[in-house]
């Protein structure tokens, strides 16, 4: 699979082309037909079958990142997040701008006031260091509007997990690139979308163009499976297999649609879970609202961590996620109707 290749590459929302160009790349010779659309939306044709439904499977290319916004008189860089980050996990982590790689930084501890030492640090008061010694240095490197990304190998960690950064969601990515090598007797649509960490704007104008009859989502999810969280608030577990959105701040699910995957998981032995948060949100937002309405399903892997540095998941939920796609794609229209 391509997930190593793919969360090494940099592209936050805006500037997808890296991810873009890669999976054109992979994609050509199984496939009928890829086009960008105007927003920057890859849309890959599989076939072009005259009947029968048309089924869009939807993964979002960007990834979270910080974008520079000033440059100082010593040379440092300040910055303002692209999507949701936490600032709290921001310091000394490593970065890269372009082909330049630097650190955050912020007001060493010794240096705080007590007051200072009780609060979590802003944004406003971190900057990157990438070893410039002033203004005019720095300039020559980088530029407003540039962004940085966090710099992390993607390895495998433990047994059966990997860890990297951008899981959300090059973990949709790869399994969409996946699914559209495969033959299917139906119309598939794959819609790498872009600007889904700002507002799911590339899903919207995918749904209106192609104007599926069914969509589902592949997305890297939250899991708080950690330390000093109860049960209840884990939303996912890792290892447990892919997870099944019913509500979310975007979207409510269609029962008989996930009925329907719940069926078709237990007959072939895939494990799945439910995804218990209602927080957050995926490209199901915008893209079951366009139109006449879109019935739209979200199928999620596992990943702790996500929209920071490196994340975790596991290897089995990736795999599984890719049989229950392929097992519902199979069973479309006989057993899976919508």
């Amino acid at each position: 699979m391509l997930l190593k290749a793919l969360t090494q590459l940099n592209g936050t929302s805006g500037a997808e082309q890296e991810i873009r160009t890669t999976l054109t790349e992979e994609l050509r010779p199984f496939v009928s037909s890829i086009q960008t659309d105007k927003i920057g939306n890859l849309i890959v044709q599989k076939n072009s079958l005259s009947t029968g439904p048309k089924v869009m499977i939807a993964a979002h290319m960007d990834e979270v990142a910080l974008m520079i916004t000033a440059i100082t008189s010593e040379g440092f860089l300040k910055f303002k997040p692209v999507g949701g980050i936490d600032s709290r996990i921001l310091v000394s982590k490593p970065v890269q701008i372009n082909s330049l790689l630097g650190v955050i930084g912020a007001k060493a501890i010794h240096l705080q006031k007590p007051k200072e030492r009780e609060q979590a640090l802003k944004i406003e008061q971190l900057y990157i260091d990438i070893g410039a010694t002033a203004k005019e240095e720095a300039e020559k490197h980088v530029k407003i509007g540039d962004y940085a990304y966090f710099y992390t190998e993607t390895e495998s960690l433990g047994e059966g997990y990997w860890k990297g950064k951008a899981f959300d969601d090059r973990v949709g990515c790869t399994l969409l690139a996946e699914l559209l090598k495969k033959d299917y007797p139906l119309n598939l649509i794959g819609a790498f979308t872009v600007q889904e960490e700002v507002e799911l704007r590339g899903s919207a104008i995918a749904a209106f163009h192609v104007q599926p009859d069914l969509a589902i989502i592949l997305e890297g999810t939250i899991s708080a499976h950690m330390m000093e969280v109860e049960e209840g608030a884990w939303v996912t577990e890792p290892g447990k297999g892919p997870a099944l959105s019913i509500m979310d701040s975007a979207t409510l699910y269609q029962p008989k649609l996930l009925q329907q995957v719940t069926e078709l998981a237990d007959k072939n032995g895939i494990p799945y879970q439910f995804r218990k948060g209602h927080n957050g949100g995926n490209d199901a937002g915008s893209i079951h609202l366009s139109r006449e309405g879109i019935p739209t399903i979200a199928i999620s892997v596992p990943c702790r961590y996500i929209h920071s540095t490196a994340s975790v998941m596991a290897e089995a939920d990736l795999q599984n996620a890719l049989k229950l796609v392929d097992i519902i794609l199979k069973s479309i229209p006989n057993e899976f109707k919508f």
